[in-house]
């Protein structure tokens, strides 16, 4: 099957937690915003979103195209990608321990996001300075090393695991926490500084995924946008102090 990824074309965000689920696996997917040459303004996508014979719209993007299937929000993507690509356990206890996971990494995404937009996404971060300022300061002391410490010990706890969050082989949830990782480092970099001697089984699967064949091709090609400050993962120094 070929699948249609749609999300906005300038920045990783959401969606490119199931881009490394799609490179992982080699399937032939097509990124439609980016295909097109130019960027999917809000009208388009609204457009796209609310078409005709879409009895079941999705609010926002990310969202598939798999056939008939239109299917929306990442932990969802996931969960239905996850089987079909071989990036999940096939049994039903398992899977559903790999979506409960990417929930929590769903979380973990807000948290972060809230740091620099904790009012509105439709305000500037200039706007909201002040309110960012202590939003980053609860997630920098408090969250993040609550989150992270947990994924450690879901790692820890998976024995026999070999390094894996679910299971004996690599997961989406894996894919999920090299990107968390990746994103930290160039969104808090002080942070992770402090944190990273405490997490050293995420920051080797963070290692150990990056070096696979896939991902690694996929990095160093022009597929992989670089981070930036229009992203869910931003860096502001004052934020990380």
């Amino acid at each position: 099957m070929r699948y249609e990824l749609f999300y906005w074309p300038s920045i990783q965000g959401r969606g490119e937690f199931v881009r490394l689920a799609l490179e992982q696996a080699g399937a032939d997917y097509v990124d439609v915003a980016r295909r097109r040459g130019h960027g999917l303004g809000m009208a388009e996508m609204t457009r796209l979103m609310e078409g005709p014979g879409l009895d079941r719209p999705p609010f926002a993007p990310p969202f598939l195209r798999a056939g008939r299937l239109m299917i929306a929000q990442t932990a969802n993507i996931l969960h239905y990608l996850g089987a079909r690509l071989g990036l999940a356990p096939k049994a039903e206890p398992g899977r559903l321990w790999a979506h409960q996971l990417q929930l929590t990494v769903e979380d973990l995404i807000v948290d972060i996001h809230d740091t620099h937009h904790p009012i509105a996404a439709s305000l500037y971060y200039e706007d909201q300075r002040p309110e960012a300022l202590r939003r980053a300061r609860f997630f920098t002391e408090e969250r993040a090393p609550e989150l992270l410490g947990y994924f450690e010990h879901v790692l820890e706890r998976n024995r026999g695991g070999r390094g894996h969050a679910v299971g004996r082989s690599l997961s989406y949830v894996d894919l999920s926490l090299f990107q968390i990782v990746a994103g930290l480092r160039y969104g808090f970099p002080a942070m992770m500084e402090r944190l990273e001697p405490r997490i050293p089984r995420l920051v080797e699967l963070h290692g150990r995924v990056a070096q696979r064949p896939g991902i690694a091709a996929y990095l160093a090609s022009a597929r992989r946008l670089p981070f930036n400050q229009n992203g869910i993962f931003r860096h502001y120094p004052e934020l990380d102090d």
